[in-house]
This record gives C-alpha cells, sequence and structure tokens, in this order.
C-alpha cells in the first residue's frame, strides 16, 4: 500500500511563495535542501501529514505554464466565510464563495484562489467528506 507524501509545485520567487502558503493556509517549512541548480522547501502542518513541495529552479525568469492538466490543490478549513473575509484582507483575491448542492443537501462549501505562481487553492469549509 502506498502513503502519499506530498505534491510538488514549481515557483519563481521562492520567499514570496513561502509567505503566502505561511499567511495563508498555515503551512510551515519543515526542510529546505540547498542543490547547486535548484532548491527544495516542503511545507506543512499539524493538521496533515501530506506536504507541499516548492521547486525554485535556480536561474528561472519565465513564469511556468500550468497547461491543460493541472487542476488545483484542496485545503479545509473550519469557516470558509472567514477564511474568505481574511483571504480579502491580505489581498489576495479570493474568488467568491460556491454552495455545491445535490437537491437539497450541501455538499460543499468553497472559494478558490490563486497563490503567487497561479496555482489555484481550493478553500472549503470541513463538511461532509471535506474534513
Amino acid at each position: 500500500m502506498a502513503k502519499f507524501l506530498h505534491t510538488m509545485i514549481r515557483v519563481l520567487d521562492l520567499d514570496r511563495s513561502i509567505a503566502f502558503y505561511r499567511q495563508a493556509l498555515g503551512f510551515e517549512v519543515s526542510t529546505r535542501k540547498e542543490f547547486s541548480d535548484f532548491t527544495l522547501v516542503y511545507l506543512g502542518n499539524a493538521e496533515s501529514p501530506v506536504e507541499l513541495e516548492l521547486t525554485l529552479n535556480h536561474g528561472r525568469t519565465e513564469p511556468y505554464t500550468h497547461g491543460s492538466g493541472y487542476g488545483h490543490i484542496a485545503v479545509t478549513v473550519m469557516d470558509v466565510a472567514t477564511e474568505h473575509s481574511r483571504f480579502k484582507a491580505l489581498g489576495y483575491e479570493p474568488r467568491d464563495i460556491v454552495e455545491f448542492k445535490e437537491g437539497d443537501t450541501l455538499l460543499a462549501k468553497f472559494f478558490f484562489v490563486k497563490d503567487p505562481d497561479g496555482y489555484e487553492i481550493e478553500v472549503l469549509e470541513r463538511l461532509g467528506r471535506y474534513q
């Protein structure tokens, strides 16, 4: 059986990305590895053992393209409305809160926001299967 460890994204400005994930999601640096051509930074928090790996390729100046295959990173929070307001106050420009229903049953309540490199993050309220 496999254990899910991390997902990796490439970033242009490591400090800016670390600050975003710290302020927006409460992720802290768990490990930083410097190599001659690239730097790896692993972020996480006590809510989950899964980490986000940021990769900085030294000397890269052009933004990365996300292609048609990239979807999003998803996190859960206790109160989506409170987090949405906090994200706005931080200047992160979250999209509107959406309620996803099946008939009268609320399945999910969420919003999307982009990180400094344009990666989509879905912020879901802890509800149903999204705990």
